[in-house]
């Protein structure tokens, strides 16, 4: 049966080690043809009632993406030409089936009955927030199109669709194309043992067999975990120039250029959203977020006004701190991350890479599942080999609550650049769900469970040694956790809204960041922090200097994330593509409000700029903030119980479990913040955890 590897007998664990691309675009068409099949029966026997309308429809299109999302994880851990050809031949038929089941009338009407009508007052609430969601979705999805107009749309969304993994594969092609072999060791001064260790690794890896971290030859890419020890650590100036001006134009020129996608994509996006009758886009997509236009720039303007000044400072500190160290002349682009991090080490004297070997990726793993333990009452159990895996590297986990399985996921650490997307996410396998069938060998009626993939780019492990983390990459490895927790601790049974689904997108980070916290709590952080080679704990001073370092330029951290918030609602609402203004001469427009030095002329980041332009991100990347906003203020109930008292941090910890990871979807967002604090949210926590109360 050519569907078989697609959809495993077992559908809850993907039989990733045996779908191979040749199964994509055979297993995708006979899936697609079924389901079609399947909505023309719904289509003609739908009743306004939830067993003959949502069930049957839960079950399609979970159905479709279960499979899909195989394909879709597939591509983002380990693309190759053959899939890549595959996804590209099967996407329009896959869009098509989204958008046939968007705009169905006879469903839409059938939502609508089920609202008006008398079985609306026998739903859940869970049930009517499924059931307002749809109705959204649908109107926004354009069931509402007639004609020319609903022809148009779906000639949009297809384009879109393609645009998209367009612009997502030319930024993994452009990443990949730079490679720079060093010879002469004197021209790596500077660089940590591990990034030379990572550079000869590579080195082997492109043929180069002899090569060692001590004697080279060592080869350098535009990968992050290669790219940023470079900017941070070489002394070599000519070096870290070459290397930034190929990061920040990668894909904007040649065959992998960019920047005619960029133009596409918001002429098409406005146009969708003009359809529809929105504005401009921003609006369309605010249509379905917490926040709208306004509000969304008052906060974002709210920081960048507390932030301005202290990123000037910290532009002057890191200026002065060269001036003083025998650097001449103003600093350039190349130049800031290197003086920022001497300055950092003469500061606080700390060094990433003598942090490095006290976060070995298992001794995290283990502080990780011991915090929520503590928190939520939850035991992380390894369960490698009972679910097959993608690449030897992949980790897999059960989560067992009283001690029984309640979801699992899988862990991909580790960056490998020749085939997986850079970044680092979480996403859905299948979701819980009372309706659709449990793993085989449940117990008799238990819901489906919830499966997850963390996703994350650190340093691999070198030569014998386990995985050395720097705390950023710490930090990452808690956020995609927290997303992990929101998807697999929910107590919603009703698929459509449990765990992450349903979820409005500019609160769907409230969990993963409000995780990152407690990387700088000390008894969580010490539950880990131990080196790799002689088990002796982070030294106390380290630990607070390392603490001290926290708010290290968060005001030009700050500052950058607003900058990309704002760039991005400015392109999506009141940009004109193909009116003479090019978007980067925008980008260096909006810069001029949101940056403190003078923009790179050939600054083409927007070219790589995945989040907006291939992720779910656009008119949407102010959501890190929003929810930013919701995550500190979550932590600060914790700081307000007392951190120190143990029986206080355990009963805020069931109380965030029991709301914000519990209640997934099922109520408003602004209702669940409410249920746990008690109160509307404040932006107080998140200027204090950032050193900026002081400023404003």
């Amino acid at each position: 049966d050519v569907v078989f590897p697609l959809e495993g007998q077992d559908v809850v664990f993907p039989l990733y080690d045996k779908v191979k691309p040749e199964h994509v675009v055979p297993g995708m068409r006979a899936l697609l043809a079924q389901l079609h099949k399947d909505i023309d029966a719904l289509e003609a026997s739908v009743q306004p009632s939830w067993e003959g309308l949502v069930e049957p429809l839960e079950r399609l299109t979970d159905r479709h993406q279960r499979t899909w999302g195989i394909v879709s994880h597939l591509k983002g851990v380990a693309d190759s030409e053959a899939l890549r050809a595959a996804v590209e031949e099967v996407q329009p038929e896959n869009v098509a089936l989204g958008l046939r089941l968007a705009q169905s009338k006879p469903l839409y009407g059938a939502f609508k009955a089920l609202k008006e009508g008398p079985a609306w007052e026998t739903l859940t609430e869970a049930q009517k927030r499924v059931v307002d969601i749809e109705l959204r979705d649908f109107v926004l999805g354009g069931v509402a199109l007639e004609g020319e107009a609903q022809e148009r749309y779906n000639a949009i969304q297809q384009q879109l669709a393609q645009l998209s993994t367009k612009f997502s594969n030319n930024v993994l092609d452009a990443t990949k194309a730079f490679k720079k072999l060093v010879t002469d060791v004197s021209e790596l001064e500077g660089l940590p043992p591990t990034a030379l260790g990572l550079a000869a690794q590579q080195a082997r890896s492109a043929g180069h067999d002899k090569a060692t971290a001590e004697a080279g030859p060592w080869l350098l890419t535009l990968d992050f975990p290669s790219y940023y020890p470079v900017m941070t650590h070489a002394k070599n100036r000519a070096l870290r120039e070459e290397m930034y001006r190929a990061y920040i134009t990668r894909a904007s020129a040649g065959e992998l250029d960019n920047s005619p996608i960029i133009e596409q994509v918001l002429s098409l996006r406005k146009e969708k959203a003009q359809l529809l009758g929105f504005a401009n886009f921003a609006e369309l997509s605010m249509a379905s977020k917490m926040a709208n236009l306004d509000r969304a720039e008052e906060l974002l303007e709210e920081l960048r006004d507390k932030s301005f000044a202290a990123a000037k400072a910290d532009l002057a500190d890191a200026q002065a701190h060269a001036a003083a160290n025998g650097h001449d002349g103003e600093l350039l682009w190349w130049d800031v991350a290197f003086w920022a991090e001497r300055l950092r080490e003469a500061k606080y004297d700390l060094k990433d890479e003598e942090l490095r070997p006290y976060f070995a990726l298992p001794a995290v793993l283990d502080g990780l599942f011991k915090v929520a333990k503590r928190l939520f009452d939850i035991d992380i159990v390894p369960a490698d080999g009972e679910a097959p895996v993608w690449q030897s590297d992949v980790r897999f986990f059960k989560l067992m609550t009283n001690g029984a399985p309640r979801a699992y996921f899988f862990l991909d650490p580790y960056s490998r650049p020749a085939e997986k997307r850079g970044g680092a996410w979480m996403a859905e396998v299948v979701g819980r769900s009372k309706l659709l069938p449990a793993a085989a060998g449940s117990p008799p009626g238990s819901p489906r469970l919830p499966v997850a993939h963390m996703v994350c780019n650190q340093s691999p492990p070198v030569d014998g040694q386990p995985s050395l983390m720097t705390f950023r990459e710490v930090e990452t490895l808690f956020h995609e956790f927290g997303h992990a927790l929101q998807h697999m601790m929910t107590t919603v049974d009703e698929g459509l809204v449990a765990g992450i689904r349903g979820v409005e997108w500019d609160a769907v980070e409230l969990p993963s960041q409000f995780m990152e916290n407690w990387c700088y709590d000390k008894p969580t952080l010490y539950s880990f922090a131990k080196h790799y080679q002689t088990g002796e704990p982070l030294p106390e001073d380290m630990f607070a200097r390392l603490k001290a370092a926290k708010t290290f330029r968060s005001g030009t951290m700050m500052l950058r994330q607003v900058h990309f918030s704002s760039i991005d609602l400015e392109l999506h609402s009141r940009f004109t593509p193909g009116a003479g203004e090019s978007v980067f001469d925008r980008d260096a427009a909006v810069a001029q409000k949101t940056q403190v030095m003078p923009s790179f002329p050939q600054d083409r980041f927007l070219c790589s700029f995945s989040h907006i332009f291939a992720g779910g991100y656009s008119a949407g990347y102010y959501s890190y903030k929003w929810a930013e906003v919701l995550s500190a203020d979550a932590f600060g109930a914790f700081e307000e119980a007392g951190l120190d008292d143990d029986a206080a941090v355990v009963a805020t910890g069931r109380r965030f479990r029991d709301t914000v990871l519990a209640l997934g979807g099922s109520k408003a967002p602004e209702r669940v913040f409410e249920l746990f604090r008690g109160r509307q949210p404040s932006t107080e926590a998140l200027l204090r955890h950032n050193g900026l109360l002081v400023a404003a």
